[in-house]
């Protein structure tokens, strides 16, 4: 696995996303090997609690734009679905490949009869804002950020986000960060109910390898009946289903002029002009 990492503390295991000159966002190869690493962490029985964690003071900042503005890698798109291919409609089947990869991870952290500490150092923007939500505790360091930021570029919102955030921090506040795109540092976070804990920058690592450690001594056994018993409860078997919906949605939006013209801007460090030329037709 060329960018994820699996390092053992004994009974944790910390997974890292070591992609930091693309702020650690994920490509099809990338988010092929974190689902390889969580499903490998999930089921060994010898891990008892798993973090996750991105390299450079950057969690994650979601699907890599520039390789889907570059079309994606032919070879790596065909492994999944050869008949999904990106073409002159837009970019629609190069998201999907890479979503098809991050919702599996997300299903096995969710499903997985043990802990997942998200352990969020800097910025968790879109996709990354999403990975972090559904694991089951998430602690960040003081110069940690969260930012839905999906609207910058005209997309709906995947990688679970929109599952978890209304239950987690409430309708009205989970659409503020869908209209509003507030950035929210470590302290707000905090206060909204979308985090646990916050920790100094200068002892994060050790203060969340901490965490792990004590519930990987816990008993392992009951905190998966619990787990699962409070997921049933949040209408987590529900998720699922949810998450291909938000495939659907999103690799539809990416097929529109208004993706297209958000993308131009992103790279191009300039204000979207969306709608400019009836880009927001039949997308709902």
């Amino acid at each position: 696995m060329t960018h994820i990492t699996i390092d053992r503390h004994g009974a944790v295991a910390v997974i890292s996303i070591a992609r930091r000159d693309r702020f650690n966002s994920l490509d099809v190869d990338t988010a092929r090997d974190l689902r390889k690493a969580g499903l490998q962490c999930a089921r060994d029985s010898a891990v008892r609690a798993v973090i996750l964690r991105g390299d450079g003071g950057v969690f994650c900042s979601g699907a890599d734009l520039k390789y889907i503005r570059d079309g994606g890698d032919r070879a790596s798109l065909d492994y999944l679905t050869p008949d999904a291919r990106p073409g002159d409609q837009g970019y629609g089947a190069v998201f999907k490949q890479i979503l098809e990869y991050i919702h599996s991870t997300i299903s096995e952290i969710k499903r997985a009869p043990k802990p997942f500490v998200a352990a969020v150092d800097g910025m968790a923007a879109a996709g990354g804002l999403g990975i972090a939500m559904c694991c089951d505790l998430v602690v960040a360091s003081e110069r940690a950020t969260f930012e839905w930021a999906y609207g910058k570029t005209s997309l709906t919102g995947a990688e679970s986000s929109t599952f978890f955030l209304p239950r987690l921090v409430g309708l009205r506040r989970a659409m503020e960060l869908v209209l509003m795109n507030p950035r929210l540092d470590a302290r707000a976070a905090l206060d909204w109910g979308l985090i646990n804990a916050v920790y100094p920058t200068a002892t994060f690592e050790t203060d969340a390898l901490a965490l792990a450690t004590r519930l990987a001594d816990g008993p392992t056994p009951a905190y998966a009946v619990a787990k699962k018993l409070m997921n049933q409860a949040a209408g987590v078997d529900r998720l699922d289903f949810h998450l291909d919906q938000e495939i659907e949605h999103l690799s539809r939006v990416a097929d529109t002029p208004d993706f297209a013209e958000g993308l131009a801007a992103f790279f191009e460090k300039r204000p979207p002009r969306f709608g400019a030329s009836g880009a927001d037709k039949g997308v709902a």
